[in-house]
């Protein structure tokens, strides 16, 4: 009886802490991460001080081992607290973030497709070089969310995805 016992605590227990992680990406999330999220919400995640990113570099942040790089600026609070600084991007190259349908890194170009060929406003671009000339076999699946004036982003190469982006989309 005791085993029995001892064993259903055991199951309860790493049964709760399975299901506390999130990994869901969405086109407002990358795992607890959420844009429009305060810094200070963000830090206490985390863990660590975030910095002010400056449009290049980002802060690399770990979420039960798996990497997330966090954009954070000032004035993207909106009407309640415009100069708040907030989350503005997110990104990922994990594979255990996946949105509701099943979607992250390592789905292929046509799995996106089919999966959200229904959807409001998707689109299918293919990745420039600096002088404006397609590079081959790169490209970019977006999802526009006009309601939360984001965007939802799958990088492919070679038709797979390699990494997903969440961002403020400034042009809705």
């Amino acid at each position: 009886m005791k085993k029995i016992i001892s064993l259903f605590i055991f199951v309860l227990t790493f049964g709760s802490m399975a299901a506390q992680e999130n990994f869901e990406v969405s086109t407002l999330r990358i795992g607890p991460y959420k844009i429009f999220m305060e810094k200070s919400e963000a830090e206490k995640i985390s863990g660590t001080k975030l910095k002010i990113s400056d449009g290049e570099q980002k802060n690399g942040v770990k979420y039960n081992g798996e990497a997330i790089n966090i954009e954070v600026f000032q004035g993207y609070g909106g009407e309640a607290k415009p100069d708040a600084v907030t989350i503005t991007g997110l990104s990922t190259t994990s594979k255990k973030f996946r949105t509701k349908s099943g979607m992250g890194v390592g789905s292929t170009r046509d799995e996106l497709i089919n999966t959200y060929r229904n959807y409001p406003i998707f689109s299918v671009r293919p990745e420039v070089d600096n002088n404006g000339k397609r590079i081959k076999d790169e490209g970019y699946f977006n999802i526009d969310d006009y309601d939360a004036g984001t965007q939802l982003t799958f990088k492919f190469v070679n038709n797979i995805v390699t990494e997903i982006t969440v961002y403020i989309n400034e042009g809705c």
